[in-house]
């Protein structure tokens, strides 16, 4: 079974980096272009909570539907629950390094179909084509959470 690890380190709290993934709207923020992403239904984050949306690879519709597992202010999972996988298992994991910066791990274990969405998936899902994903999603997750970070000292003086 493949297996995909990325890490990195943001330059902000880890209450920062857990809300900005918490957010409904991180999976449009986090997915790369050309990929779109279409919205079905996005519950809240939460044990249990569904998210269901199409991910349009140019004029390929990948459906999905993801459960949330595990959910701590330290991570979650997420697991395809239906789509182009045979398995799709997404773990991140936050760990605070100190008060100002937090490590962001991502682990991704999954499985191709037979058929033609095995080829698909063998070509999407590659090393190359995750390790590109990946590192997007640094870039976005390192230029929001730090950008919310440096606001946040400011606003706090503003209200004092």
């Amino acid at each position: 079974m493949p297996v995909f690890d990325f890490a990195f380190e943001v330059s902000a709290p880890l209450l920062v980096v857990q809300a900005f993934h918490h957010d409904t709207s991180a999976l449009k923020q986090l997915t790369p272009p050309p990929t779109i992403v279409q919205i079905q239904s996005v519950e809240p984050l939460a044990e249990g909570s569904v998210s269901r949306f199409t991910l349009w690879v140019g004029p390929l519709p990948l459906r999905w539907t993801a459960i949330h597992k595990n959910v701590s202010c330290n991570g979650f999972t997420d697991i395809q629950q239906s789509g182009p996988a045979k398995k799709w298992e997404h773990t991140h994991t936050f760990t605070e390094v100190d008060a100002t910066h937090t490590q962001v791990n991502e682990h991704i274990e999954y499985e191709h179909k037979r058929g033609l969405w095995g080829i698909v998936t063998r070509l999407l899902f590659s090393y190359p084509n995750l390790y590109f994903m990946f590192c997007y999603r640094r870039w976005i997750t390192k230029r929001t959470c730090q950008k919310i970070a440096q606001q946040s000292p400011k606003k706090s003086a503003q209200s004092n």
